[in-house]
């Protein structure tokens, strides 16, 4: 049985009668009288007692009926669901971001992001963060957000914003008073990084294996304000983006120093699958991570 044999006998049910339920259908009477007797043939029963002014529902009948109130109900919600995923206003999206730290800053945006679109439901997957693109590719995750990206022609990048990777340290510290950290800086000093291995964390990545330099020692503090507390208390130096710093009132106590002469930078991109850049809802999140982390 098709959908539309379903909502056939729901319309005669509903208008009491063919005649009535013509103009809903779109048929003629005798195409309507048709496709009802090769229904109650396929089903060996009737499913309308014909009186002389209405048509009654035979048990067999309502059984269709019920089913077809659902069956149609939910591919009606499915059609608004889709035409108001089409216009961007309504979908689901399972986000990753590739740095633990960068997720302060989420619950707020999802937040004004849920005000705007009610309808744009986002679930984040933390596990995802190790491996972020790679969960992309994989169909684990709709969204990443990354500064590594990675030579795959499957996925589009979108420039978010650019930040600075800073030094945390001290302010009473040996090298507080410098204008900038130099590679030879780091290697009798104690890095404090939030996850390991030390070999995955920008500073060392890119300034001081570059350098062919070696921290005195590398600790691991997940919790960036705990990693604060650490260097206020002369335990370390924290590498950090100072975007990510604004939130954190322990900052009066510390200075921060740029990496190298001209700073540390890295670029930060939303990265989604190709074969979903035409995606509407997609757009309006990463149009709205564009607008909030560009300040």
């Amino acid at each position: 049985m098709e959908t539309r044999h379903l909502r056939l006998i729901k319309t005669i049910a509903d208008e009491k009668g063919i005649t009535k339920s013509l103009g809903k259908l779109f048929l003629t009477q005798s195409a309507v009288s048709h496709q009802l007797k090769d229904i109650e043939d396929r089903l060996g029963a009737k499913l309308f007692y014909r009186t002389k002014n209405q048509w009654i529902l035979t048990e067999e009948g309502k059984v269709i009926y019920d089913t077809a109130e659902k069956v149609l109900a939910e591919l009606d919600q499915a059609a608004d669901t889709i035409n108001a995923m089409r216009e961007g206003n309504a979908g689901i999206i399972r986000l990753s971001t590739e740095c633990f730290t960068s997720y302060h800053w989420i619950p707020a945006f999802m937040v004004k992001m849920k005000a705007r679109f009610p309808n744009i439901e986002v679930n984040i997957n933390m596990q995802a963060s190790h491996d972020t693109l790679e969960r992309l590719l994989n169909n684990d995750i709709d969204l990443g957000i990354t500064s590594e990206p990675m030579n795959d022609k499957s996925i589009k990048y979108i420039e978010l914003f650019l930040d600075e990777i800073v030094a945390v340290l001290p302010k009473d510290h040996p090298l507080a008073e410098k204008k900038y950290l130099e590679a030879e800086d780091f290697a009798n000093q104690t890095l404090i990084i939030h996850t390991p291995p030390v070999e995955t964390v920008a500073v060392y990545k890119y300034f001081l294996k570059e350098n062919k330099i070696e921290p005195k020692q590398v600790t691991a503090m997940p919790l960036t304000q705990v990693a604060l507390e650490m260097v206020k208390n002369g335990t370390g130096i924290l590498t950090m983006p100072k975007w990510e710093l604004d939130a954190f009132a322990i900052l009066a106590d510390l200075t921060l120093a740029s990496i190298g002469s001209e700073g540390l930078w890295r670029m930060h991109y939303a990265a989604i699958r190709h074969e979903d850049a035409r995606k509407k809802h997609l757009k309006v999140f990463i149009d709205g991570l564009q607008e909030e982390l560009g300040k």
